[in-house]
């Protein structure tokens, strides 16, 4: 091994040696130092380097310091430099540490570094998810929604459900920017997990609902991503969405305008049919004579436009004047594909006025109005100068106007164009100037007046020095001789002496083949043109090689006698040319015209087959074909399907059911509510008393007249405040709609509300007995159901009166009113009032179905007082523990009527005792059927999993149209939060549905003293006590608020306490039995401590997140 190695060594040396010598005889040296230019390009790089390391590090150094400004500094410099596109991501550590922030300047720019580097670093950004999550609730929507974005950037399928949760919760944010975001992280949790997509229909159909215009965009675009087919989501939403569509911001408003336009394209009719008369403004649209026109009266009904396509077509039209251009093209596109073709023309001035912006939007907006003028050229036709070539357009942009200028092209207005033309075709511009000759050449078949003209101006060409325009001409006039070749032998002649000096391929090729395509018409010039291409056959292209050997055989089957030995000779040429196809097609040629043994009877048919008459060419457009794709598409843009694209829709020959899109009551309640509690208490306020006086009278104290009389004195307190006078009566018939028979789009005259009013004050005075169904058959109009069950009539209306909280708020504002004015009455009537109150509380305790829960939904100031001076002394301390039975009650819905059906579903937890099983949960669902045919044999079927313990309610045999029914069932979630899925089946279908509790409706209030309270809390300390500190909000820090919002939290019981600054509550799991146990020690300014205490973490856990979300909003 050591010989070897020496051996090399000795060799290397040698080498070495050598390689000086002949250095030194060719004056050489070898340099052993750098020079001066390469030692300072060596440091200028190692500095640079250096330079970027000492600055990360010195940023990290800033990061980490206890110097707010140094960092706020620092994460300047960071943002940017992500803006200049330069890498940071090794500073993702010191950046992260800083997340938890309280100066929120520091934090917003955070959260745009983790937003941009939370996908790279995905390790590091799971360490602060909690802090995320804690940043959900924070104060400043800014960074609650900068942290669900940054949330959702994280793409972990890990943290789906949590991603899934801080979702749902943005979506009911306060703030309308945190909404958006949530719409914004829709689309991303959907892209990470499609297995979402029905949890994420649901939170889009909540958003959908959202007022605010800056949601409206976003949860569109959310929509398209995630279920674009599911049309039903947008029935409800469509007058709402047309109506905002001006205030949204401008990129929303190109999203909704796509989105409708496909919408309408399955909702409405098409108003283009042909021979149908446009009815809306009595204009004929008919040019046929008058005894056509008189039959096509009685055979075709006028169309009409369906007031909501109209209202689409209103609402856009202001936007063609949008400073945007994906606006006005938007808008564009929905008139061309939506409106009537007389409509049409309004947006032809807006496209003009966007050919003055930047060559990017023209090419689009170009190749757009390309597609329309092919189908309508009268529209741009007044607009013809706007589409004029100029020297500083591109060489795409000029093309596409020279397409259009094409279009446009008629008898009236060819003179003008064609002198247009003759200025282009000097143009220095080579790829324009074939074009140009290519766009006359279509004129020219276009118009047959000008084919002459245009042929001759062609001719003309083709003694011009560019070889482009010549070659360009060549092709074109070919052909044109196509469609005439008997009058234009002389222009054949022509371009035969012009051969030689035409050198571009295609010219050249084109001409050959008008030789032989047109041989017997010029029998001495044909044969002279092969004998010149013979002789340079080996030296031409590909492309005029074949033509030639076309040729030859076209001459040796018309003039075998001069071009026989040419012909054979250029096939012997081919069959050993480098092109296999020339090699091919010389065979195949030889074996065809040449007849031998081989080639047998098919040469008899060799003449038919190279000379067969051929079909002239027709000069398309390249856009004609584009208008299957919509306008504005990317697919149209391309002229290919691209990824995502969604084909418009044929117009249906029947319109769908448009009374989909009536609203129901559930938003015009909203409006209606604040007038009720502030400008029609004393009218509200005397019905209500009439009513109590009636009820005294009649001596009914049962729990089914009391509940109707308040149906009834609810529903018709508003009737009657409304017939005060003429401006309350016509803002009643605007703001709710109790006439069933008119859609939410129209409106009722005073008159008629007026005249419907006094029918139903007729009612109020008639007998209790016959105004109980006169209430219920009201109640039912004014919710836009028909009529409903008398059995369930108190429950729907429960139902239907808490199914949002803005609703419970109106309800307790008109209760206000109404307390208000009993206490301003005599003694002996606020004591009848009080003692009906408490038995009414008495008797909610055991009925299934608590019709006066909205009562308790919201606490004015003015209630509270209110409260404050009736005497409760009376009510034992067990009452008072199970108050939290009269907490807001929530329903929610169950199954939609769209997807059931017809059939549709809410629940709410009564917070009721199961009669079923102590472990299992009271659940009441209120079942109506909405459609027009009774449903049979509604029942529950499967369930998931199939040990979940349900109690069922009985078979329901038959449900009319209409009609609702409320029915009761005990569910076991063995204290979890986990939904209950199963499937609630009639006779012919089966839907999935599920119920989820709140983790408060999972107890039971309990029975406690101050002193037990104290003594359990003891053995429930450490790992099983959870506590927080909170600021409440100011309105929630008396004893009645705090126990209000409390109860609308959990179901759990009042213990009474000692302390003023202490308040308690305590309850037991449904299921297991857990005690729970809550506490709340008010502090100084608004804060306090919320403590629970309970063996199960988890529940506490939610539970406390619940609770201080409910105490610290007002």
């Amino acid at each position: 091994m050591d010989v070897g190695l020496s051996s090399l060594r000795s060799e290397a040396v040698g080498a070495m040696r050598t390689a000086l010598v002949s250095a030194e005889s060719l004056q050489l040296t070898l340099k052993t130092e750098l020079s001066q230019e390469e030692q300072a390009l060596t440091l200028t790089n190692s500095s640079l380097k250096e330079s970027h390391k000492a600055g990360n590090e010195d940023l990290k150094e800033m990061l980490e310091s206890n110097k707010e400004s140094l960092k706020l500094e620092a994460m300047k410099r960071i943002v940017g430099l992500i803006a200049k596109g330069k890498n940071s991501s090794e500073l993702f550590p010191a950046v992260v540490k800083n997340v938890a922030s309280k100066n929120i300047e520091l934090k917003k720019l955070v959260y745009v570094y983790l937003v941009r580097y939370a996908e790279e670093q995905q390790d590091l950004a799971l360490l602060s998810i909690s802090t995320f999550q804690r940043a959900l609730k924070d104060p400043n929507q800014m960074i609650r929604a900068s942290a669900l974005r940054v949330l959702s950037s994280i793409r972990v399928p890990i943290i789906v459900p949590i991603m899934m949760l801080a979702i749902k919760e943005a979506a009911a944010d306060l703030s309308p920017y945190v909404r958006k975001t949530s719409a914004h992280a829709i689309q991303k949790l959907y892209s990470l997990d499609p297995d979402q997509k029905e949890q994420l229909i649901e939170v889009i159909e909540k958003l959908l609902k959202d007022k605010s215009t800056l949601v409206a965009g976003s949860v569109v675009m959310a929509f398209e991503e995630v279920c674009p087919d599911r049309i039903d989501l947008i029935h409800k939403n469509y007058r709402k969405l047309c109506n905002l569509l001006v205030d949204v911001e401008e990129w929303g408003q190109v999203v909704i305008i796509s989105m409708l336009t496909r919408y309408a394209r399955t909702q409405f009719t098409s108003p283009w049919k042909e021979g149908a008369m446009f009815d809306e403004n009595n204009e004929k649209t008919f040019y046929d004579s008058d005894s056509e026109e008189k039959k096509g009266r009685t055979e075709v009904k006028p169309y009409i436009m369906d007031p909501d396509h109209r209202l689409l077509l209103r609402n856009t039209k202001p936007l063609l004047q949008s400073r945007n251009t994906a606006v006005v093209m938007s808008v564009a596109q929905l008139y061309w594909h939506l409106a009537p073709k007389h409509e049409v023309n309004i947006v032809t001035k807006s496209l003009v006025r966007l050919l003055r912006s930047h060559r990017e939007v023209q090419y689009i907006v170009l190749q757009n109005i390309a597609t329309m003028s092919i189908q309508r050229k009268g529209m741009f036709e007044p607009f013809m100068k706007s589409f004029y070539v100029r020297s500083t357009d591109a060489t795409h942009i000029k093309t596409l106007k020279l397409e259009i200028l094409t279009n446009l092209a008629n008898e009236a207005n060819i003179s003008t164009i064609l002198r247009e033309f003759q200025t282009y075709v000097k143009s220095q511009d080579k790829t324009f100037a074939a074009a140009t000759i290519q766009a006359i050449g279509r004129c020219a078949t276009n118009i047959s007046e000008v084919t002459d003209t245009c042929l001759n101006g062609l001719v003309l060409l083709l003694s011009n020095r560019d070889e482009t325009v010549v070659a360009e001409s060549v092709v074109v006039i070919k052909k044109l001789l196509q469609t005439q070749p008997t009058q234009h032998s002389e222009i054949i002649k022509h371009m035969a002496k012009l051969f030689d000096n035409i050198t571009v391929p295609m010219a050249r090729a084109s001409i050959l083949w008008l030789m032989g395509e047109y041989c017997e018409r010029v029998p001495k010039i044909a044969p002279d043109v092969l004998r010149k291409t013979a002789k340079t056959f080996t030296a031409e292209e590909d492309i005029v090689k074949l033509q030639i050997v076309n040729l030859a055989a076209k001459l040796y089957l018309t003039n075998s006698k001069q071009t026989k030995l040419l012909t054979q000779y250029i096939l012997n040429l081919g069959k050993y040319d480098q092109n296999y196809d020339i090699r091919d097609r010389t065979r195949f040629i030889r074996q065809l015209i040449v007849p031998s043994e081989k080639s047998g009877a098919l040469n008899k048919y060799a003449r038919r087959i190279l000379l067969a008459p051929k079909p002239a060419p027709v000069l398309e457009s390249a856009f004609k074909d584009r208008d299957r794709f919509q306008l504005g598409t990317l697919s149209h843009s391309l002229n290919t399907k691209t990824t995502g694209y969604q084909e418009l829709s044929d117009w249906p020959d029947v319109a769908p059911d448009q009374s989909v899109r009536n609203v129901e009551v559930i938003e015009p309640v909203k409006e209606w509510a604040p007038i009720v509690g502030k400008a029609k208490k004393p009218k509200s306020d005397k019905f209500y008393s009439d009513d109590e006086e009636e009820k005294e009278e009649e001596g009914s104290e049962s729990s089914g007249s009391e509940d109707s009389s308040s149906s009834s004195s609810s529903s018709s307190s508003g009737e009657e405040s409304g017939s005060e006078s003429e401006e309350e009566s016509s803002e009643e018939s605007e703001n709710t709609s109790s006439d069933g028979k008119r859609s939410s789009g129209s409106e009722k005259s005073s008159s008629e509300s007026e005249s419907e009013q006094k029918k139903k004050k007729k009612t109020k005075k008639a007998p209790q007995k016959k105004s109980k169904p006169t209430a219920a058959d009201s109640d039912s109009d004014e919710n836009g159901n028909g009529p409903v069950a008398q059995a369930s009539s108190s429950s729907a209306e429960s139902s239907s009166g808490s199914e949002t909280d803005s609703e419970d708020d109106t309800d307790s504002d008109s209760l206000t009113a109404q307390k208000k004015k009993s206490d301003m009455k005599s003694k002996p009537k606020v004591e009848v009032k009080s003692k009906k109150e408490v038995s009414l509380l008495d008797l909610d305790d055991f009925s299934p179905a608590p019709s006066n829960t909205p009562k308790y939904s919201a606490l004015s100031s003015s209630l509270l007082s209110d409260l404050e001076g009736l005497s409760l002394s009376n009510i034992s301390s067990t009452m008072q523990v199970t108050t939290p039975s009269f907490g807001p009650v929530k329903t929610y819905e169950l199954l939609h009527h769209m997807t059931g059906k017809g059939l549709s579903a809410k629940y709410h937890f009564p917070r009721q005792p199961c009669l079923y099983q102590p472990s299992m949960v009271a659940v009441q669902v209120i079942l109506t059927n909405s459609s027009d045919h009774s449903l049979e044999k509604i029942h529950i079927g499967d369930r998931n999993p199939a040990s979940l313990n349900i109690h069922c309610f009985n078979t329901i045999e038959r449900l009319e149209p209409e009609a609702s029914v409320t029915v009761s069932m005990g569910i076991d979630f063995s204290d979890s939060t986990q939904a209950a899925n199963f499937q609630l089946c009639t006779k012919e279908d089966q839907f999935s549905v599920s119920i989820q509790p709140a983790v408060g409706e999972l107890l039971m209030p309990s029975t406690v003293t101050e002193q037990d309270f104290c003594k359990e809390q003891s053995k429930l300390l450490g790992m099983n006590e959870t506590s927080v500190t909170i600021t409440m909000a100011t309105a929630n820090t008396s004893s009645q608020a705090i126990s209000k919002q409390v109860l609308s939290v959990a179901n759990v019981g009042v213990v009474s306490s000692s302390q003023n600054d202490f308040h308690r509550f305590a309850g037991r799991t449904v299921s297991s039995g857990a005690l729970v146990l809550v506490s709340l020690e008010l502090k100084e300014a608004c804060t306090a401590l919320l403590t629970i205490n309970t063996e199960k973490s988890v529940m506490a856990s939610m539970l406390l997140r619940d609770l201080k979300q409910a105490l610290s909003q007002a």
